[in-house]
């Protein structure tokens, strides 16, 4: 993964000061070795093909090939660095899982943040390359989504796929239920509903998709509508449109 100089380091930033900031920040990880910087998406695609870094801390908003283009377009070349996004903008989380980022880091850098990224990165490639071929082959990346990026109080919060309870409409937002907390992205009811696996999700409303084994039951209401039991003992109404989700949960 690493040479004995360490953790090969490519940054990608068209913002002089970030970039600076950031190689200031390096300078004082340990093993760590800063291979280049690029200033647009074009030129970071070229340096990261010639110098094969193992991280690549990546802006989003670049002038031509924005931060997303540059880690699709590295993704099809066998292993290709991990990466890092590093934004001003907190509305760009949702498409970050769609390139299987590793961390999300909202500008200006932390230090103590972007030494915890560091330490991902680190874990993610010694994991990734400690598979042998047949096991890369024999477990391929999910077709589901697995992770999503919600802003919280203290930035931003990565949150697993499995351990969402419910996801609930609000007007052009989705709400994620995890336990007693929740948190809105900018995300789409059908699109969510089109990326989260089936065999662990149904949706039960136009606005509503539950965890299915988050659902302790049904009963009918006085119309004869079917109302989901939830285990955190909230209920869901079911929209006439999926009663038949109901049916084939019952197997009935």
């Amino acid at each position: 993964m690493t040479d004995s100089n360490g953790l090969k380091i490519l940054i990608a930033d068209d913002e002089p000061l970030a970039a600076e900031r950031l190689q200031m920040l390096l300078a004082r990880i340990d093993d760590v070795l800063l291979v280049g910087t690029a200033h647009d998406g074009e030129s970071a695609v070229r340096m990261a093909e010639a110098l094969q870094p193992d991280l690549l801390l990546l802006d989003i908003a670049m002038p031509g090939q924005d931060g997303i283009e540059v880690a699709r377009a590295l993704s099809r070349h066998g292993k290709s660095p991990a990466v890092v996004f590093v934004t001003a903008f907190d509305q760009f989380a949702v498409a970050a899982f769609d390139v299987a980022a590793i961390d999300y880091l909202m500008k200006p850098v932390d230090a103590d943040r972007l030494a915890r990224s560091i330490d991902r990165a680190r874990a993610y490639l010694e994991a990734r390359d400690a598979r042998s071929p047949d096991e890369a082959l024999a477990a391929p990346p999910s077709q589901w989504l697995e992770e999503f990026w919600a802003s919280d109080l203290s930035g931003l919060v990565r949150i697993a796929a499995r351990d969402i309870d419910r996801v609930t409409a609000e007007r052009d937002y989705m709400r994620l239920h995890v336990g007693k907390r929740s948190w809105l992205i900018h995300h789409s009811m059908t699109a969510l509903e089109e990326g989260l696996d089936p065999e662990l999700f149904v949706r039960l409303h136009r606005s509503a998709i539950v965890r299915r084994d988050f659902i302790a039951g049904f009963t009918r209401n006085s119309s004869g509508r079917w109302i989901a039991r939830l285990a955190d003992s909230n209920e869901q109404p079911v929209g006439r449109l999926y009663a038949d989700q109901v049916r084939a949960i019952a197997g009935r």
